[in-house]
């Protein structure tokens, strides 16, 4: 490796009190050495606190950020970024664990592109359950990854990416001015934003286990008669609204149509029928544009 720039993780933990032990060593296990942890806890209802607390008898001049009201995820990564002194950052949740060669990796992806103007380095998931059980990798055989410019990519949902394997440069996260912390969640608003001005590197190796439970994020877009659901859609369709203004030509907003189908869909399963006939608009405004 041509040299080791410093990686900030930042674990961000919200009810997390079963796995947040095996995610912090997965961190302090890697084959990649220069490395600041900083972990920030989102006011957890169960004893995730108690937990990173007696983890950090034996690391202590790790830094540690507990809310002392919940904040949610981007408020809370936005002030532990504030603490950040690596030039790229990992966004890492409490319940999924890096594989031992996963940072080393992303730094390689970083220095060997071929591609000028990189701001993300993205691999491949290990899907897992609640007992470390292999549910599926992330990306099927019939899925294609791209590098390069991947903003049609992005805004069609035509191959998904995960934030979990993804490493950022810290320099570009900041001149986007971090997270919207007017969303309910994240990554999306992240990559579509990045993915306009910047090229994009996949790695096709399995880089995390990534844990699916019945109360992470992605369940809660499906659950009925919901508050959280509901802010979760009102997020998607505001971002869905910037990629519609960041468009540039007839093949985007076509690319467009296909994620605008596909949050309809989650909406009707969902009930959430408000937004029903809001996609509808938003449907006929960018199809106009595609003609």
């Amino acid at each position: 490796m041509q040299n080791l720039p410093l990686v900030s993780v930042i674990c961000l933990s919200y009810n997390h009190a079963p796995y947040i032990e095996e995610t912090l060593n997965s961190v302090l296990q890697q084959s990649y050495s220069n490395i600041q942890l900083i972990i920030a806890d989102d006011f957890s209802t169960d004893n995730s606190k108690a937990v990173i607390e007696n983890w950090l008898k034996s690391n202590p001049n790790i830094p540690f950020f507990p809310n002392t009201t919940n904040l949610g995820n981007t408020k809370t990564f936005n002030n532990a970024f504030k603490h950040v002194k690596g030039e790229y950052i990992i966004d890492l949740a409490a319940d999924d664990v890096l594989l031992p060669n996963c940072i080393e990796e992303q730094v390689k992806a970083f220095q060997n592109t071929s591609f000028s103007n990189v701001a993300i380095v993205y691999g491949n998931i290990e899907l897992i359950d609640k007992h470390n059980n292999f549910i599926s990798n992330y990306y099927s055989k019939n899925e294609n990854p791209q590098s390069g410019d991947i903003y049609k990519m992005v805004i069609s949902l035509s191959t998904k990416i995960c934030s979990v394997a993804s490493m950022i440069r810290k320099d570009i996260f900041e001149s986007l001015g971090g997270y919207d912390e007017s969303l309910s969640y994240e990554d999306l608003d992240l990559w579509v934003r990045l993915s306009r001005s910047y090229n994009f590197q996949y790695i096709p190796k399995i880089l995390v286990k990534k844990r699916e439970l019945k109360n992470s994020l992605g369940a809660h877009f499906y659950k009925r008669n919901n508050p959280k659901t509901k802010k979760l859609h009102q997020s998607s369709y505001t971002i869905l609204q910037k990629a519609y203004r960041l468009n540039k030509d007839k093949s985007e907003h076509k690319a467009l149509l296909q994620r605008i189908k596909y949050e309809f869909l989650r909406n009707v399963y969902s009930r959430n029928y408000s937004y029903i006939f809001i996609y509808i608009y938003l449907y006929t405004k960018v199809s106009l544009k595609s003609i």
